[in-house]
C-alpha cells in the first residue's frame, strides 16, 4: 500500500485504486492508513495525535475516518476531546459520477479561541450555520471579532496545508478535477485563490464585484441599515460576505459550483483590487 513510482495510489496486493468507493472496500486499518495522508500537519504537530494509530495524546481516543464499505465518500472528524461540539478538523468528500471528487465541506476551528453560535438560533435550535434562521446577536459578535458568515470559532491557518495534502490524493486516484460549492462569498474567493473556477455562478462573482464599487446597486445598498450594510465593507471580502449573508443581493445565495483541475490553477480573480482586504 501507497504510491508507486508515477505517484499513484494503490493498495497492500499492488493493484492501483481509482476512488473512494474502492478505497472503502480495504479493510479498515488499511483505509485510515491511506486517508491519514489527508489530515494537516498541525493534527499530529500541535495537538498530537500518533501518525500510525491516530489516537490522541497517552492513547486516548481515535480520530473518526467515516468509510463506510459500498459507498464513495468520506468523512474525517478529529476533537481534541471526544465530548468537544466543535471538531478542530472536519472534511466531508465524495465520489462523483463523472471521476471527480467532490469536497463537500471542510471545517478547521482553533478550539481554545472563542466561541460564537452562530450555529443555532436565539432559541437553541440547529440552523444550519445560519442559513435557516439566524441569530443576529452572535453573527454581530463573531463579525466584530474578524470572522466570515457560517464561522463558529476562529480557525488554524492550515487550510493552505491541507488542500496541497487533498490535491496531491485526488491526483494518487488518477483523478483530474475537485468540484465543491461554496457555503459563502468569501469562501469562493478563497478558492479562486487556490485555482479554482467556475462551473456556476462566475457572471453572477464579477457582477457582485462591479455592483460593489462606487456608484453600484450593492454599494448603494450599504446604508448602515443592518450592522451588516456598513459602507465601508464594499473594500473587504469578508465585508461583502457578511452583506451578501444579510440578504443584499437580489436574489439567494446559491447555485454556484466551482470545479479545479489537478494541478492548475484556473486564475480566476471576481475581485481584482490590489487595495482588497480579505
Amino acid at each position: 500500500m501507497g504510491l508507486n513510482a508515477a505517484g499513484r495510489l494503490y493498495d497492500a496486493s499492488g493493484l492501483p485504486l481509482f476512488s473512494l468507493l474502492e478505497i472503502n472496500a480495504l479493510p479498515q486499518a488499511e483505509k485510515e492508513a491511506i486517508y491519514g495522508r489527508i489530515l494537516p500537519e498541525i493534527v499530529f504537530r500541535r495537538f498530537h495525535f500518533d501518525r500510525q494509530s491516530f489516537r490522541a495524546p497517552q492513547g486516548g481516543h481515535k480520530i473518526a475516518f467515516i468509510c463506510p464499505t459500498g459507498l464513495g465518500l468520506l468523512r474525517i472528524e478529529v476533537r481534541r476531546q471526544p465530548q468537544d461540539k466543535d471538531c478542530l478538523f472536519f472534511v466531508e468528500m465524495a465520489d462523483t459520477p463523472y471521476r471527480q471528487i467532490e469536497l463537500s465541506f471542510c471545517l478547521i476551528n482553533d478550539p481554545d479561541a472563542p466561541r460564537f453560535a452562530i450555529d443555532v438560533d436565539p432559541q437553541g435550535r440547529e440552523n444550519a450555520f445560519g442559513t435557516l434562521r439566524r441569530n443576529i446577536p452572535e453573527e454581530i459578535r463573531a463579525m466584530e471579532a474578524g470572522l466570515s458568515p457560517c464561522q463558529v470559532r476562529a480557525g488554524l491557518k492550515t487550510f493552505k496545508d491541507f488542500f496541497r495534502r487533498f490535491e496531491t490524493f485526488v491526483a494518487a486516484l488518477g483523478i483530474d478535477s475537485i468540484v465543491a460549492e461554496p457555503l459563502t462569498y468569501s469562501n469562493a474567493i478563497r478558492y479562486e485563490n487556490y485555482g479554482f473556477d467556475y462551473i456556476s455562478g462566475k457572471q453572477l462573482m464579477f457582477w457582485i464585484d462591479r455592483e460593489f464599487r462606487p456608484g453600484g446597486e450593492l454599494y448603494r445598498r450599504l446604508d448602515g441599515s443592518t450592522p451588516f450594510r456598513r459602507p465601508e465593507f464594499a473594500a473587504s471580502v469578508r465585508g461583502r460576505s457578511w452583506a451578501i449573508h444579510d440578504g443584499i443581493l437580489p436574489r439567494p445565495w446559491d447555485n454556484i459550483k466551482i470545479y479545479k483541475t489537478v494541478g492548475v490553477d484556473a486564475g480566476v480573480n471576481s475581485f481584482p483590487d490590489p487595495d482588497r482586504r480579505y
